[in-house]
Protein backbone atom coordinates (compact mmCIF):
# COMPACT_ATOMS: atom_id res chain seq x y z
CA UNK A 1 0.00 0.00 0.00
CA UNK A 2 1.11 3.78 -1.02
CA UNK A 3 -0.52 6.23 0.57
CA UNK A 4 1.24 9.97 -0.89
CA UNK A 5 0.23 13.16 0.04
CA UNK A 6 0.69 16.02 -2.69
CA UNK A 7 1.21 18.94 -1.05
CA UNK A 8 0.99 22.45 -2.91
CA UNK A 9 2.03 25.30 -0.70
CA UNK A 10 0.69 28.59 -2.78
CA UNK A 11 -2.56 26.89 -1.97
CA UNK A 12 -2.01 25.30 1.27
CA UNK A 13 -3.96 22.67 -0.33
CA UNK A 14 -3.38 18.66 -0.21
CA UNK A 15 -4.48 15.95 -2.31
CA UNK A 16 -3.57 12.03 -1.96
CA UNK A 17 -2.57 8.95 -4.04
CA UNK A 18 -3.53 5.84 -3.07
CA UNK A 19 -1.82 2.79 -4.62
CA UNK A 20 -2.27 -0.89 -3.67
CA UNK A 21 -1.48 -3.87 -6.04
CA UNK A 22 -1.66 -1.70 -9.44
CA UNK A 23 -5.11 0.27 -8.44
CA UNK A 24 -4.67 3.81 -7.56
CA UNK A 25 -6.97 6.38 -6.31
CA UNK A 26 -7.03 10.13 -6.08
CA UNK A 27 -8.85 12.70 -3.54
CA UNK A 28 -9.39 16.05 -4.12
CA UNK A 29 -6.95 16.47 -6.71
CA UNK A 30 -6.17 20.04 -8.46
CA UNK A 31 -6.75 21.16 -11.96
CA UNK A 32 -3.47 20.25 -13.83
CA UNK A 33 -3.90 16.58 -13.72
CA UNK A 34 0.04 15.39 -14.98
CA UNK A 35 1.43 14.71 -11.49
CA UNK A 36 -1.44 12.69 -11.23
CA UNK A 37 -1.57 10.47 -14.31
CA UNK A 38 2.48 10.69 -14.31
CA UNK A 39 2.34 9.10 -10.59
CA UNK A 40 -0.05 6.10 -11.57
CA UNK A 41 2.26 5.15 -14.44
CA UNK A 42 5.56 5.72 -12.37
CA UNK A 43 3.98 2.80 -10.10
CA UNK A 44 1.98 0.80 -13.20
CA UNK A 45 -0.84 1.55 -12.06
CA UNK A 46 -4.08 2.52 -13.65
CA UNK A 47 -6.31 5.31 -11.79
CA UNK A 48 -9.81 3.47 -10.82
CA UNK A 49 -11.12 5.91 -8.84
CA UNK A 50 -11.44 9.61 -8.08
CA UNK A 51 -12.70 10.75 -4.35
CA UNK A 52 -13.55 14.42 -3.68
CA UNK A 53 -14.20 15.29 0.27
CA UNK A 54 -16.65 18.05 -1.03
CA UNK A 55 -17.41 20.94 -3.66
CA UNK A 56 -13.70 22.99 -3.27
CA UNK A 57 -14.29 26.75 -2.69
CA UNK A 58 -10.94 27.64 -2.65
CA UNK A 59 -9.83 25.71 -6.12
CA UNK A 60 -11.00 24.36 -9.13
CA UNK A 61 -10.44 20.44 -8.74
CA UNK A 62 -9.28 18.08 -11.45
CA UNK A 63 -11.96 15.63 -11.04
CA UNK A 64 -13.61 16.42 -14.40
CA UNK A 65 -10.77 16.28 -16.67
CA UNK A 66 -9.19 13.21 -14.65
CA UNK A 67 -12.17 10.94 -15.24
CA UNK A 68 -11.84 11.78 -18.96
CA UNK A 69 -8.49 11.50 -19.16
CA UNK A 70 -8.13 7.97 -17.05
CA UNK A 71 -11.63 6.46 -17.16
CA UNK A 72 -11.28 7.01 -13.39
CA UNK A 73 -15.24 6.88 -11.43
CA UNK A 74 -15.57 10.24 -9.88
CA UNK A 75 -16.75 9.76 -6.29
CA UNK A 76 -18.73 11.96 -3.84
CA UNK A 77 -20.35 12.06 -0.54
CA UNK A 78 -23.84 11.52 0.02
CA UNK A 79 -26.17 14.82 -0.99
CA UNK A 80 -24.15 15.67 -3.66
CA UNK A 81 -25.43 17.11 -7.02
CA UNK A 82 -23.58 17.51 -10.15
CA UNK A 83 -23.88 18.27 -13.97
CA UNK A 84 -21.52 15.09 -15.23
CA UNK A 85 -21.59 11.77 -14.56
CA UNK A 86 -20.36 9.78 -11.66
CA UNK A 87 -21.41 8.03 -8.00
CA UNK A 88 -23.20 9.40 -5.57
CA UNK A 89 -22.06 7.08 -2.38
CA UNK A 90 -24.10 6.21 0.81
CA UNK A 91 -23.01 6.84 4.10
CA UNK A 92 -20.45 3.95 5.25
CA UNK A 93 -20.31 2.78 1.58
CA UNK A 94 -16.80 0.81 0.51
CA UNK A 95 -14.60 0.48 -2.40
CA UNK A 96 -11.81 -1.80 -2.88
CA UNK A 97 -8.63 -0.34 -4.66
CA UNK A 98 -6.37 -3.15 -4.42
CA UNK A 99 -6.05 -4.88 -1.54
CA UNK A 100 -6.97 -1.93 0.50
CA UNK A 101 -10.41 -0.48 1.18
CA UNK A 102 -12.02 3.11 1.43
CA UNK A 103 -15.16 3.50 3.67
CA UNK A 104 -17.09 6.99 3.42
CA UNK A 105 -17.83 8.37 6.50
CA UNK A 106 -20.97 11.29 5.77
CA UNK A 107 -19.34 14.33 7.50
CA UNK A 108 -21.73 16.92 7.41
CA UNK A 109 -21.16 20.74 8.61
CA UNK A 110 -18.52 22.50 6.34
CA UNK A 111 -20.81 21.55 3.61
CA UNK A 112 -24.04 18.97 3.36
CA UNK A 113 -21.89 16.63 1.15
CA UNK A 114 -19.00 16.73 3.11
CA UNK A 115 -17.44 13.56 3.54
CA UNK A 116 -14.46 11.83 5.23
CA UNK A 117 -12.48 8.74 4.13
CA UNK A 118 -11.44 5.92 5.84
CA UNK A 119 -8.38 4.28 4.47
CA UNK A 120 -8.65 0.29 6.04
CA UNK A 121 -5.35 -1.32 5.19
CA UNK A 122 -4.63 -5.19 4.15
CA UNK A 123 -4.65 -6.34 7.71
CA UNK A 124 -8.22 -5.26 7.90
CA UNK A 125 -6.94 -2.01 10.36
CA UNK A 126 -8.01 1.53 9.93
CA UNK A 127 -4.64 3.49 9.27
CA UNK A 128 -5.70 6.93 8.19
CA UNK A 129 -8.63 9.29 6.95
CA UNK A 130 -8.79 12.06 4.35
CA UNK A 131 -10.81 14.55 6.09
CA UNK A 132 -11.25 16.99 3.61
CA UNK A 133 -12.03 20.06 5.21
CA UNK A 134 -14.42 18.46 7.74
CA UNK A 135 -10.66 18.34 10.10
CA UNK A 136 -7.60 20.17 10.03
CA UNK A 137 -4.41 19.81 11.83
CA UNK A 138 -5.01 22.27 14.72
CA UNK A 139 -8.37 23.50 13.26
CA UNK A 140 -11.90 22.25 11.89
CA UNK A 141 -13.87 23.63 8.58
CA UNK A 142 -15.95 27.30 8.67
CA UNK A 143 -19.18 26.08 8.64
CA UNK A 144 -20.30 29.25 7.13
CA UNK A 145 -19.82 28.73 3.21
CA UNK A 146 -22.56 26.51 3.02
CA UNK A 147 -25.16 28.56 4.65
CA UNK A 148 -28.29 29.62 3.14
CA UNK A 149 -31.92 31.33 4.31
CA UNK A 150 -33.42 27.57 5.34
CA UNK A 151 -29.91 26.64 6.86
CA UNK A 152 -27.38 28.74 8.90
CA UNK A 153 -24.20 29.16 10.43
CA UNK A 154 -25.22 27.85 13.75
CA UNK A 155 -26.93 24.94 12.26
CA UNK A 156 -23.83 23.83 10.21
CA UNK A 157 -21.82 23.84 12.82
CA UNK A 158 -23.93 21.72 15.01
CA UNK A 159 -24.22 19.22 12.33
CA UNK A 160 -20.18 19.30 12.35
CA UNK A 161 -20.07 19.26 15.96
CA UNK A 162 -22.04 15.83 15.19
CA UNK A 163 -19.77 14.46 12.64
CA UNK A 164 -16.46 14.89 14.29
CA UNK A 165 -18.02 13.34 17.85
CA UNK A 166 -19.69 10.48 16.04
CA UNK A 167 -17.78 9.62 12.98
CA UNK A 168 -14.23 10.82 13.65
CA UNK A 169 -13.26 11.14 17.32
CA UNK A 170 -14.78 7.35 17.78
CA UNK A 171 -12.06 5.99 15.64
CA UNK A 172 -8.49 4.88 17.42
CA UNK A 173 -6.19 7.64 18.39
CA UNK A 174 -3.36 5.89 15.95
CA UNK A 175 -5.05 6.37 13.09
CA UNK A 176 -3.06 9.66 10.86
CA UNK A 177 -5.48 12.35 9.57
CA UNK A 178 -4.78 13.97 6.51
CA UNK A 179 -6.75 17.03 5.71
CA UNK A 180 -7.37 19.59 2.51
CA UNK A 181 -5.64 22.34 3.55
CA UNK A 182 -3.02 24.00 6.43
CA UNK A 183 -1.94 27.18 7.26
CA UNK A 184 -2.66 29.56 4.79
CA UNK A 185 -5.74 28.51 3.56
CA UNK A 186 -8.99 30.66 4.15
CA UNK A 187 -11.05 27.30 4.60
CA UNK A 188 -10.04 27.41 8.62
CA UNK A 189 -8.83 30.25 11.19
CA UNK A 190 -6.07 28.95 13.36
CA UNK A 191 -4.77 26.01 10.90
CA UNK A 192 -1.25 24.36 12.01
CA UNK A 193 1.59 24.35 9.68
CA UNK A 194 1.93 20.66 9.60
CA UNK A 195 0.08 18.77 7.04
CA UNK A 196 -0.82 15.35 9.03
CA UNK A 197 -1.01 14.22 12.39
CA UNK A 198 -2.19 11.56 14.50
CA UNK A 199 -6.09 11.86 15.51
CA UNK A 200 -4.86 10.98 19.43
CA UNK A 201 -2.22 13.85 19.44
CA UNK A 202 -5.46 15.77 17.63
CA UNK A 203 -7.45 15.12 20.58
CA UNK A 204 -5.34 16.92 23.12
CA UNK A 205 -4.12 20.17 20.73
CA UNK A 206 -7.10 20.80 18.70
CA UNK A 207 -9.65 23.35 20.42
CA UNK A 208 -12.76 22.03 18.56
CA UNK A 209 -12.12 18.36 19.89
CA UNK A 210 -11.77 19.20 23.86
CA UNK A 211 -13.40 15.72 25.31
CA UNK A 212 -15.57 18.03 27.29
CA UNK A 213 -16.95 20.36 25.20
CA UNK A 214 -20.42 20.94 24.78
CA UNK A 215 -22.30 21.41 21.51
CA UNK A 216 -23.13 24.86 22.52
CA UNK A 217 -19.87 25.82 23.69
CA UNK A 218 -18.16 24.19 19.97
CA UNK A 219 -20.71 26.34 18.00
CA UNK A 220 -19.97 29.54 19.75
CA UNK A 221 -16.02 28.87 19.23
CA UNK A 222 -15.93 27.71 15.66
CA UNK A 223 -18.15 30.67 14.44
CA UNK A 224 -16.52 33.07 16.28
CA UNK A 225 -14.08 35.46 14.41
CA UNK A 226 -14.91 34.36 10.76
CA UNK A 227 -13.69 37.06 8.23
CA UNK A 228 -15.64 36.90 4.89
CA UNK A 229 -14.48 34.56 2.56
CA UNK A 230 -13.16 35.54 -0.44
CA UNK A 231 -15.56 36.36 -3.44
CA UNK A 232 -14.03 33.90 -5.99
CA UNK A 233 -15.26 31.23 -3.17
CA UNK A 234 -19.46 30.06 -4.72
CA UNK A 235 -17.46 30.79 -8.21
CA UNK A 236 -15.35 27.95 -7.63
CA UNK A 237 -17.98 25.58 -6.28
CA UNK A 238 -20.23 26.15 -9.04
CA UNK A 239 -17.28 25.12 -11.44
CA UNK A 240 -16.76 21.71 -9.36
CA UNK A 241 -20.46 21.13 -9.93
CA UNK A 242 -21.15 21.70 -13.39
CA UNK A 243 -17.37 21.17 -14.73
CA UNK A 244 -15.40 23.73 -16.76
CA UNK A 245 -13.34 24.03 -19.73
CA UNK A 246 -10.06 22.04 -20.03
CA UNK A 247 -7.06 22.82 -18.78
CA UNK A 248 -5.17 22.76 -21.20
CA UNK A 249 -7.32 24.86 -23.48
CA UNK A 250 -7.45 27.20 -20.79
CA UNK A 251 -3.47 27.32 -20.54
CA UNK A 252 -2.64 27.30 -24.20
CA UNK A 253 -5.23 30.45 -24.59
CA UNK A 254 -3.41 32.34 -21.69
CA UNK A 255 -0.12 31.58 -23.15
CA UNK A 256 -0.47 33.74 -25.99
CA UNK A 257 2.91 35.57 -26.64
CA UNK A 258 1.89 39.62 -27.73
CA UNK A 259 4.15 41.97 -28.89
CA UNK A 260 4.37 45.28 -27.02
CA UNK A 261 1.95 46.60 -29.63
CA UNK A 262 -0.55 43.67 -29.91
CA UNK A 263 -0.71 43.54 -26.02
CA UNK A 264 -1.30 47.46 -25.42
CA UNK A 265 -4.26 47.67 -27.91
CA UNK A 266 -5.68 44.35 -26.13
CA UNK A 267 -6.05 46.22 -23.59
CA UNK A 268 -7.52 48.95 -24.48
CA UNK A 269 -10.15 47.09 -26.50
CA UNK A 270 -11.02 44.75 -23.75
CA UNK A 271 -10.70 46.47 -20.54
CA UNK A 272 -8.14 43.51 -19.51
CA UNK A 273 -6.75 43.70 -16.43
CA UNK A 274 -3.00 43.90 -16.70
CA UNK A 275 -1.75 41.74 -13.95
CA UNK A 276 2.34 41.85 -13.36
CA UNK A 277 3.89 38.66 -11.45
CA UNK A 278 7.12 40.06 -11.00
CA UNK A 279 8.49 40.32 -7.34
CA UNK A 280 8.10 43.52 -5.33
CA UNK A 281 11.35 45.22 -6.62
CA UNK A 282 11.24 44.74 -9.90
CA UNK A 283 7.72 45.93 -10.27
CA UNK A 284 8.68 49.38 -7.90
CA UNK A 285 11.24 50.20 -10.74
CA UNK A 286 9.10 50.07 -13.93
CA UNK A 287 5.64 49.17 -14.68
CA UNK A 288 3.05 49.45 -17.36
CA UNK A 289 0.60 52.51 -15.93
CA UNK A 290 -2.36 51.20 -14.73
CA UNK A 291 -0.98 47.27 -13.84
CA UNK A 292 -1.33 45.79 -10.89
CA UNK A 293 1.37 43.75 -8.60
CA UNK A 294 0.49 40.23 -6.97
CA UNK A 295 3.75 38.55 -7.29
CA UNK A 296 3.84 35.02 -8.32
CA UNK A 297 6.36 33.96 -5.81
CA UNK A 298 4.25 34.85 -3.05
CA UNK A 299 0.38 33.92 -1.73
CA UNK A 300 -0.23 34.64 -5.91
CA UNK A 301 -3.69 32.64 -6.17
CA UNK A 302 -5.40 33.71 -2.97
CA UNK A 303 -4.63 37.11 -3.55
CA UNK A 304 -5.78 37.24 -7.37
CA UNK A 305 -9.54 35.18 -6.00
CA UNK A 306 -9.38 38.24 -3.40
CA UNK A 307 -8.79 41.46 -5.02
CA UNK A 308 -10.23 40.83 -8.77
CA UNK A 309 -14.01 40.30 -8.00
CA UNK A 310 -15.08 39.44 -11.32
CA UNK A 311 -13.44 35.56 -11.87
CA UNK A 312 -14.87 36.12 -15.89
CA UNK A 313 -12.42 39.36 -16.01
CA UNK A 314 -10.31 39.19 -18.88
CA UNK A 315 -6.50 39.04 -17.88
CA UNK A 316 -3.27 40.18 -19.25
CA UNK A 317 -0.05 38.92 -18.07
CA UNK A 318 3.82 40.41 -17.36
CA UNK A 319 5.72 37.65 -16.20
CA UNK A 320 9.25 36.62 -16.00
CA UNK A 321 9.94 35.55 -19.05
CA UNK A 322 9.47 31.48 -18.92
CA UNK A 323 7.56 31.85 -16.17
CA UNK A 324 4.44 32.93 -18.40
CA UNK A 325 2.28 29.37 -18.38
CA UNK A 326 2.94 28.94 -14.35
CA UNK A 327 1.50 32.19 -13.80
CA UNK A 328 -1.95 30.62 -16.26
CA UNK A 329 -2.08 27.71 -14.52
CA UNK A 330 -2.39 28.93 -10.99
CA UNK A 331 -4.83 30.83 -12.16
CA UNK A 332 -6.84 28.43 -13.36
CA UNK A 333 -6.48 26.32 -10.28
CA UNK A 334 -9.04 29.28 -8.67
CA UNK A 335 -11.16 29.07 -11.93
CA UNK A 336 -9.37 32.50 -13.66
CA UNK A 337 -9.98 31.19 -17.02
CA UNK A 338 -10.21 34.33 -19.04
CA UNK A 339 -6.12 35.21 -19.65
CA UNK A 340 -5.65 36.37 -23.53
CA UNK A 341 -1.93 36.09 -23.31
CA UNK A 342 1.61 37.67 -21.88
CA UNK A 343 3.96 40.70 -23.12
CA UNK A 344 6.58 38.55 -24.82
CA UNK A 345 9.94 39.79 -23.82
CA UNK A 346 8.37 40.71 -20.88
CA UNK A 347 8.76 44.00 -19.67
CA UNK A 348 11.90 44.88 -21.42
CA UNK A 349 9.89 44.47 -24.49
CA UNK A 350 7.76 46.86 -23.65
CA UNK A 351 10.85 49.46 -22.64
CA UNK A 352 12.17 48.29 -26.06
CA UNK A 353 9.09 49.54 -28.21
CA UNK A 354 9.92 53.04 -26.31
CA UNK A 355 6.75 52.75 -24.37
CA UNK A 356 5.91 54.15 -21.13
CA UNK A 357 6.50 52.96 -17.59
CA UNK A 358 5.80 54.12 -14.31
CA UNK A 359 7.29 53.69 -10.71
CA UNK A 360 6.40 53.28 -6.81
CA UNK A 361 9.03 54.58 -4.39
CA UNK A 362 10.14 52.27 -1.96
CA UNK A 363 12.39 53.31 1.18
CA UNK A 364 13.73 51.36 3.92
CA UNK A 365 12.75 51.32 7.47
CA UNK A 366 15.81 53.39 8.93
CA UNK A 367 14.80 55.95 6.11
CA UNK A 368 11.39 55.63 7.30
CA UNK A 369 13.03 56.23 10.65
CA UNK A 370 14.12 59.05 9.39
CA UNK A 371 10.80 60.51 8.17
CA UNK A 372 9.25 60.06 11.36
CA UNK A 373 11.89 61.96 12.88
CA UNK A 374 11.68 64.80 11.01
CA UNK A 375 8.10 64.95 11.47
CA UNK A 376 7.48 64.48 7.76
CA UNK A 377 4.20 64.81 6.52
CA UNK A 378 2.62 61.45 5.73
CA UNK A 379 0.25 58.97 6.87
CA UNK A 380 1.31 55.35 7.85
CA UNK A 381 -1.08 52.52 6.56
CA UNK A 382 -0.55 49.41 8.11
CA UNK A 383 -2.45 46.68 5.55
CA UNK A 384 -1.79 43.91 7.55
CA UNK A 385 -4.39 41.61 8.67
CA UNK A 386 -6.60 43.52 11.66
CA UNK A 387 -5.33 40.00 14.12
CA UNK A 388 -1.68 41.28 13.30
CA UNK A 389 -2.10 44.65 13.53
CA UNK A 390 -3.65 44.12 16.61
CA UNK A 391 -0.84 41.42 18.07
CA UNK A 392 1.59 44.67 17.35
CA UNK A 393 1.59 47.94 15.34
CA UNK A 394 2.81 51.17 14.92
CA UNK A 395 1.93 53.85 17.22
CA UNK A 396 0.33 56.28 14.64
CA UNK A 397 -0.33 53.58 12.03
CA UNK A 398 -3.75 53.12 10.70
CA UNK A 399 -5.17 49.62 10.08
CA UNK A 400 -6.41 49.26 6.24
CA UNK A 401 -6.07 45.55 5.88
CA UNK A 402 -5.15 44.63 2.18
CA UNK A 403 -7.91 42.02 2.20
CA UNK A 404 -10.77 44.35 1.97
CA UNK A 405 -9.49 47.61 0.15
CA UNK A 406 -12.17 47.57 -2.08
CA UNK A 407 -14.50 47.75 0.56
CA UNK A 408 -12.47 50.71 2.16
CA UNK A 409 -11.01 52.92 -0.88
CA UNK A 410 -13.31 55.89 0.96
CA UNK A 411 -10.84 55.59 3.67
CA UNK A 412 -8.22 56.65 1.65
CA UNK A 413 -7.48 60.90 0.75
CA UNK A 414 -5.81 60.79 -2.73
CA UNK A 415 -4.86 64.93 -1.17
CA UNK A 416 -2.24 62.96 1.44
CA UNK A 417 0.91 61.44 1.83
CA UNK A 418 1.05 57.79 2.55
CA UNK A 419 3.58 55.45 3.89
CA UNK A 420 2.40 51.66 3.61
CA UNK A 421 3.47 48.54 4.84
CA UNK A 422 2.64 44.83 5.69
CA UNK A 423 4.57 41.90 7.01
CA UNK A 424 7.56 41.69 4.81
CA UNK A 425 6.63 43.91 1.54
CA UNK A 426 4.33 41.48 -0.13
CA UNK A 427 1.25 42.93 0.66
CA UNK A 428 2.07 46.28 0.61
CA UNK A 429 3.09 46.37 -2.84
CA UNK A 430 -0.15 45.05 -3.81
CA UNK A 431 -2.05 47.52 -2.23
CA UNK A 432 0.42 50.50 -3.56
CA UNK A 433 -0.47 49.36 -7.28
CA UNK A 434 -4.10 49.06 -7.14
CA UNK A 435 -3.87 52.53 -4.93
CA UNK A 436 -1.62 53.58 -8.28
CA UNK A 437 -3.77 52.38 -11.15
CA UNK A 438 -6.85 54.26 -9.25
CA UNK A 439 -5.06 57.46 -9.69
CA UNK A 440 -3.32 58.17 -5.99
CA UNK A 441 -0.13 59.37 -6.90
CA UNK A 442 1.52 60.02 -3.09
CA UNK A 443 2.57 56.85 -2.43
CA UNK A 444 5.47 55.09 -0.34
CA UNK A 445 6.33 51.48 0.15
CA UNK A 446 8.96 49.91 3.10
CA UNK A 447 11.06 47.02 2.29
CA UNK A 448 10.71 44.55 4.36
CA UNK A 449 7.97 45.93 6.05
CA UNK A 450 7.20 45.41 9.70
CA UNK A 451 9.86 42.99 9.77
CA UNK A 452 12.24 45.80 9.52
CA UNK A 453 10.53 48.70 11.18
CA UNK A 454 10.67 46.80 14.34
CA UNK A 455 14.04 46.24 14.59
CA UNK A 456 14.24 50.36 14.35
CA UNK A 457 14.86 51.61 18.16
CA UNK A 458 13.77 54.73 17.32
CA UNK A 459 9.98 53.90 15.95
CA UNK A 460 7.61 53.02 18.76
CA UNK A 461 5.68 50.02 18.52
CA UNK A 462 2.43 48.88 20.66
CA UNK A 463 -0.35 46.12 21.06
CA UNK A 464 -3.36 48.57 22.26
CA UNK A 465 -5.56 48.67 19.78
CA UNK A 466 -7.08 52.05 19.20
CA UNK A 467 -10.52 52.15 18.49
CA UNK A 468 -10.34 54.73 15.53
CA UNK A 469 -7.76 53.62 13.54
CA UNK A 470 -9.15 50.07 13.04
CA UNK A 471 -10.61 49.71 9.19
Amino acid sequence: MIVEQIYTGCLAQGAYYIESNGIAAIIDPLREIHPYTQRAKQGNARIQYIFETHFHADFVSGHVDLAQETGAEIIFGPNAQTNYPCTIAEDNQVFQIGDVQIKVLHTPGHTLESSTYLLIDEQGKENCIFSGDTLFIGDVGRPDLAAKSNLTIQDLAALLYESLRNKIMTLPDDVIVYPAHGAGSACGKNMSKETFDSLGHQKEVNYALRANMTKEEFIQEVTHGLTPPPSYFPWNVQLNKSGYDAVNEVIHRGTTPLSANQFELLANETGAIILDTRNADDFSKGFIPGSIFIGIDGGFAPWVGTLITDIKQKILIVADPGREQEVVTRLARVGYDHALGFLEGGIQSWLNAGKELDQIERITAEEFALKSKNNGKFEVLDVRKTSEYEAEHLVHAASLPLDFINQNMSAIDARKNYIIHCAGGYRSMIFNSILRARGFRNLTDVIGGFAQIKKIDTLETTNFVCPSSKA
